[in-house]
Parts: structure tokens; C-alpha cells; sequence
């Protein structure tokens, strides 16, 4: 299977001066004069070598291998999976599971992780407690964590801490909640309408807080009541550029179940652009759509995100994993997906 061109597109972000940016209803900030092209390299499961889990997060930890985190996990820490890309398709060829390495203490409803280059660590963040803990690459905790503000602690139950991610380059973690904090506003549900509006946080190396900003997601494709519903951002990922990828998810379960979907944008966000503390104009990138039906069950999840292999042409590629609720009644599969992305220099 090669990669599909489900959005295959030569987008000059200088085309969108002038114009109201996507979802956001504010007048666009030009980020870069860049060409950008998406191909969507589609979805794989490879049950038998991954067992059926609550995948939430993902980081790559050197070459093909990576550490993903489960919100449901017996304790806290964390799986190693070894996963293949070809480097000229951008498909996800083979993925293994190596093993839990645990902390041994409880789970904290692990939401997110991050590869800490600079001392070979990872950190986690929970949604049950709003915190984020320092992990050796043995699983065990350090003792460091990251001094996330107060604010955060306020945030409702199951829409805490839910995206993590790090740059080497730029020195830079990123986190934010999965939903709207009470004190900024109402959150979005199946039959409001109401636009999620997120506090996008960084920390430097001394993991202290940084810059922090606004973000507004879409409006909700949804206008029904829903059996069960989660609408928010559920991952990050930091660019070395400074800029950071969007993941926006719309998970809309239908009272009968068949109908159900979830819906995926991504979006290009440059925090260079903004004030501190204002609102982080966006730009899409990419977005697809899967769903429960008679006859498909293509319906995937995604709340895990990171940067994967290079490809052949230079493209960057993202890695997804989704959340099957451990292959809830046998209908839900754990899926893997590749995005590759290609940015350059636009002519002059």
C-alpha cells in the first residue's frame, strides 16, 4: 500500500493574507513563505504483535524505537515498541511490542510523552493528577518533574494533561489539556457548538515555565447527543522551528455505536507569531475522517503523535497511535498511521 494523497497539496502560506483562518474567525498571521505537501500514507494494525491496549502517547527514543504510553496500563510507565517505516513510502511497514518497563507505583492515566534529549529521560504526564514526572529509559521515576502551573490543576475530570511533546533544538516541552479549563470558558460537547479554547504551555530545559498561549479549536462537527463524546486537542508536536503541529479530535459515539467516527485535523501553529498569553493563529495541514459502520470498522482513535523516520525525499513523517480501549468487545483496533510532510522554501 502507498502512500494515498488524501491531501496532496503545493499551499503557499502567503495565500492566506487577507483571509480568516481556519476555525479560529481572527484575521490570518503569515507563518512562514513556505510550500507545503501532506500525503497520508493511510492506517495498519498488527494485532498478535500488539496487544490490545489504551495507547495514548508516543516518542521516539532513537532510531526505530519508541516509547508509548497507555492510560490504563497495570502501573505507571511505560511500552517500547519497535516500529519500521519504509523510508521511500512513508508506510508503516512492522510494529513489535518490547515490553512494559514499569515505575511500580499506580497509574496516573498517562496521557502524554516526551523524548528529554538531554539526559536521555522521558517525561509523562497524567491526566488524573495534572502532573508531569521525569522516567529513566528503565521506567523508574527520577524525582524530577516539570513545575506545571496551578492553573492546570483546575482543569475537569478526564479533559486534564493530555499532549506532551519536546525539541531539542528549540529547548522547548509543550503541553495543554485535552478540553476547555472551567476558568477560560465553556467546553465543547456533541450539541453545543462551542469552540474548545486551550492554554498552550512550554517549559525550558530547567523545566520551568515558559511562554504560554491561546488556542481555538474548530467548532464541533457534531449537533446530536452522543452515547459517549471527547472533543479536544490531543496531542502536540514541536518542530524545530519553533512552530508546533495541532492535533485536533472529534470522537462522536453514536447511541447504537454504528454511525460512530472520529474526526482528525492538524493543524500549523507558529507561537514566534504571537503575544504571549494572546491567540495562536492556525493553519490546516491535513485532516481525515474514520468511522463505525455495517461494513467497516475503520474507526480509529488517535491521541498519540510524534515525529518518525526522514524519508528518502526529505520528508518528515508522523507517526500516530490510537486508542482502542484495550479492542473494546472486539470491534475496536489498535491503529498505527504515517502523515508524511514536506516543507520548502517557496520560490522567490
Amino acid at each position: 500500500m502507498n502512500c494515498t494523497s488524501m491531501r496532496l497539496a503545493l499551499i503557499p502560506l502567503c495565500v492566506f493574507t487577507g483571509l480568516k483562518t481556519l476555525a479560529a474567525g481572527s484575521d490570518s498571521v503569515i507563518v512562514r513563505s513556505d510550500t507545503i505537501i501532506v500525503n497520508d500514507c493511510g492506517q495498519r494494525s498488527f494485532s498478535g504483535k500488539v496487544p490490545p491496549g489504551n495507547y495514548s502517547g508516543i516518542a521516539n527514543i532513537g532510531n526505530n524505537r519508541y516509547a508509548v504510553v497507555s492510560d490504563k496500563s497495570e502501573t505507571d510507565g511505560f511500552f517500547v515498541f519497535k516500529i519500521d517505516v519504509d523510508t521511500v513510502s512513508g508506510k508503516i511497514v512492522d510494529v513489535e511490542n518490547e515490553g512494559f518497563r514499569s515505575a511500580g507505583t499506580i497509574n496516573r492515566d498517562g496521557e502524554g510523552i516526551a523524548y528529554f534529549v538531554p539526559a536521555s529521560t522521558v517525561f509523562i504526564c497524567g491526566e488524573a493528577d495534572n502532573r508531569i514526572y521525569e522516567y529513566s529509559l528503565d521506567g523508574l521515576r527520577t524525582g524530577r518533574e516539570i513545575a506545571v502551573p496551578k492553573v492546570f490543576a483546575l482543569s475537569s475530570a478526564n479533559y486534564g494533561l493530555e499532549s506532551l511533546t519536546y525539541n531539542a533544538v528549540t529547548h522547548r516541552f509543550w503541553t495543554t489539556t485535552e478540553s476547555t479549563l472551567p476558568v477560560d470558558g465553556e467546553q465543547a460537547t456533541s450539541v453545543n457548538g462551542v469552540r474548545n479554547r486551550l492554554r498552550l504551555q512550554s517549559f525550558d530545559d530547567d523545566l520551568q515555565p515558559a511562554e504560554w498561549f491561546y488556542y481555538e479549536m474548530d467548532a464541533p462537527e457534531s449537533r446530536t447527543v452522543a452515547g459517549a463524546y471527547a472533543m479536544g486537542v490531543s496531542e502536540l508536536c514541536a518542530l524545530d522551528d519553533g512552530r508546533l503541529i495541532v492535533l485536533e479530535r472529534e470522537f462522536f459515539v453514536s447511541r447504537r455505536k454504528l454511525g460512530s467516527y472520529v474526526n482528525v485535523k492538524l493543524y500549523l501553529a507558529d507561537p514566534s507569531a504571537a503575544v504571549p498569553g494572546g491567540m495562536l493563529d492556525k493553519y490546516l495541514l491535513h485532516g481525515f475522517r474514520t468511522g463505525l459502520s455495517l461494513f467497516g470498522r475503520s474507526i480509529a482513535n488517535y491521541e498519540g503523535m510524534c515525529i518518525g523516520p526522514q524519508l528518502a525525499d526529505g520528508s518528515m513523517t508522523l507517526i500516530f497511535v490510537s486508542d482502542s480501549q484495550d479492542g473494546y468487545k472486539g470491534v475496536l483496533r489498535d491503529w498505527f498511521r504515517t502523515v508524511s510532510i514536506r516543507i520548502h522554501p517557496a520560490d522567490k
